[in-house]
């Protein structure tokens, strides 16, 4: 079973608090698929990932390039993308995943902004703990760190 962890940002955007999280998970040696819900989501958060910090350097591609098995960050919008063979798979903006089955550990990020994220969120929720993972919950203090609430 893997360990599902559900990111609550209410203090910074995804842009800002997902670097951070890939960052971690290259630390680890892991290597990470990012899923979001649009093709034009997905090549904005390509273009970020290149620009986010200048004395920063997060390798990672798209789907959409031919060398896609050999990104340590993949970002796409298929439930069932595995072409770099992730360790770890991250959900934004209500995206769900086909199985988190054979990952160590899934990653549902969501604005708390958002009713639509956080109702999605929740339902994640329930069915992650209902597949057998074990789920913990992690939201943002004023201070941008992260907290675990349950």
């Amino acid at each position: 079973m893997a360990e599902v962890l559900f990111y609550h940002l209410t203090e910074s955007r995804l842009e800002d608090a997902l670097p951070d999280l890939l960052a971690r998970s290259l630390a680890r040696g892991w290597r990470a698929v990012v899923q979001l819900a649009s093709e034009e989501r997905r090549d904005a958060l390509d273009h970020h990932l290149w620009v986010f910090r200048d004395d920063a350097f997060l390798p990672h591609g798209t789907d959409a390039e031919a060398n896609a098995a050999l990104q340590p960050v993949l970002l796409t919008v298929s439930p069932d993308q595995r072409a770099n063979q992730p360790n770890v798979r991250f959900m934004l903006e209500g995206a769900v995943p086909d199985s988190l089955e054979g990952y160590e550990r899934g990653v549902y990020l969501f604005d708390g902004h958002d009713d639509s994220q956080v109702e999605a969120a929740r339902k994640r929720w329930t069915a992650e703990r209902g597949a057998g993972h074990v789920v913990t919950y992690w939201q943002q203090t004023e201070d941008r760190r992260w907290v675990r609430k349950a």
